[in-house]
């Protein structure tokens, strides 16, 4: 197996990266607690705006759309700069609208449907003609 040492975008530690997010072990815990953080804080404060959660929880504002693309928070009402990436519908949570994603799992399906394969012609009955022989 191959090890693929990467540089942690927040604090430029290497490690060995296995997938997700550039980030090492440490950062990955210490953003994973500011997440949980921000999570009690909005079920405490509800009516909270993004900039008060981001500015009350000292996270940045780009932080929490992340956590909204990646449908980790869900917001109340739609705001102008959460769109779909497809049609740019406003959408509370992801990447796609609820119709873009409906479109792509279909335009999927389609691609990856299968022909049921031709069932294989049926071997005419011998009578032992095409066993194989040995000589002697």
């Amino acid at each position: 197996m191959q090890s693929n040492i990467e540089s942690c975008q927040k604090c430029r530690r290497f490690f060995n990266y296995i997938g997700g997010d550039k980030l090492c072990p440490a950062c990955k815990e210490e953003m994973e607690k500011e997440f949980q953080k921000v999570k009690e804080f909005i079920r405490e404060h509800k009516g909270c705006n993004m900039v008060e959660v981001a500015e009350l929880c000292e996270v940045s504002e780009k932080q929490i759309k992340e956590w909204i693309r990646q449908e980790r928070l869900i917001l109340t009402e739609p705001m102008g700069d959460i769109t779909c990436e497809k049609c740019g519908a406003p959408i509370l949570s992801g990447r796609f609208c609820a119709k873009c994603r409906a479109e792509m799992v279909g335009e999927l399906n389609s691609a990856f449907k299968k022909e049921a394969p031709a069932p294989a012609p049926a071997k005419p009955e011998s009578d032992h003609k095409d066993r194989m022989r040995f000589l002697k």
